[in-house]
């Protein structure tokens, strides 16, 4: 019955195994390569919402050119 209770061995992670071994300079050089990758993502998916942002205005703001019924 305590063996339903009992944690099973995981096996580290090459991350974990990085933080413990590497020096605080190399984590400071991957931390850094880490921040400098996310913020182009994120510019790059701003600027995207930008263009659909400025699409779907320029849609909305096509003059609509409404003629009177002839039927």
């Amino acid at each position: 019955m305590f063996s339903l209770f009992r944690k099973k061995p995981t096996k580290s992670s090459e991350f974990s195994e990085f933080m413990r071994n590497a020096s605080a300079r190399e984590q400071k050089r991957v931390f850094k390569k880490v921040i400098e990758e996310s913020i182009k993502a994120q510019q790059t998916t701003i600027e995207r919402a930008d263009q659909i942002i400025a699409e779907e205005k320029n849609k909305d703001s096509t003059p609509v050119h409404l003629s009177p019924k002839t039927d």
